[in-house]
């Protein structure tokens, strides 16, 4: 398969085929994920939380994301390969922004760098791209930016169609700020579907969109059961559970340690 690029994104919009997104944060995952046909591989400031044993996303810092990134992108031949901004350049202002931005693409190598909380920092979304850097704009309702409503979970449909002609609005100012793409948040169907009639470039729906989206994300690890939390719990719906696969797995091994009986 040819390498893809971020205008052959913008492309598949305009001829309305979905963008099939993961997240991966280590080279192994970032090959499979390559392989089986991602169109968009984005190394998400979640690995501290999910690989690293951070408490919150506040932690994860540049060095990390840079690590994971160059990782990734050593192992993609097809995919386009984005990495966030993780919290912190981005709310010191666009020039720190930018100086991160660009960390990204010469030492992790990323494609194109996401803007979490994008609507509240249109400066910084301005500043990286006119640096010549892609910007995929995250916005919606994240779990860095919802916070006022009381949390990620805090947030109701009444709440989201309070939100929906701001939404949108706020799509429109970003697209014209210079972003490449969106990644719109725990919106819901209805208004994801409204965002991304209303721009021209690709809208991603994360958790709780839908279809009405120009393509979806998810983290990788969530949809395999790559978790060692939920080695019981039940796959998620189309997906398996890793963890309790690798558990039997060594499980087993251990006890043919135990009794004398493991392979040479």
């Amino acid at each position: 398969m040819a390498k893809l690029t971020v205008a052959a994104l913008q492309q598949m919009k305009r001829d309305g085929k979905k963008i099939a997104a993961m997240v991966a944060y280590e080279y192994n995952m970032a090959k499979i994920l390559d392989k089986a046909g991602a169109d968009l591989i984005s190394v998400g400031d979640s690995v501290g939380m999910r690989f690293l044993g951070q408490v919150t996303h506040y932690e994860t810092t540049m060095e990390q994301m840079i690590q994971c990134c160059y990782a990734v992108t050593q192992a993609v031949e097809h995919a386009v390969v984005n990495c966030d901004l993780p919290f912190g350049p981005i709310q010191e202002g666009p020039d720190s922004a930018v100086r991160a931005a660009i960390r990204l693409v010469k030492e992790g190598r990323a494609e194109m760098v996401k803007v979490d909380g994008a609507a509240e920092n249109p400066e910084a979304v301005r500043a990286i791209a006119r640096a010549g850097i892609p910007v995929w704009a995250q916005f919606g309702f994240t779990p860095q930016t919802t916070q006022q409503f009381g949390g990620f979970e805090s947030i109701t449909d009444d709440i989201r169609a309070k939100m929906k002609d701001t939404l949108v609005s706020q799509a429109k100012m970003l697209e014209e700020a210079g972003a490449s793409m969106f990644d719109c948040t725990n919106v819901g169907n209805e208004i994801v579907g409204a965002i991304a009639k209303a721009v021209s470039i690709p809208v991603l729906g994360g958790f709780n969109t839908g279809p009405a989206a120009d393509g979806r994300v998810t983290v990788s690890y969530g949809y395999v059961g790559y978790d060692g939390n939920r080695i019981d719990a039940e796959p998620r719906r189309g997906g398996i559970n890793v963890a309790k696969t690798i558990s039997d797995a060594v499980s087993g091994y251990f006890a043919s340690v135990r009794d004398g009986t493991a392979a040479p």
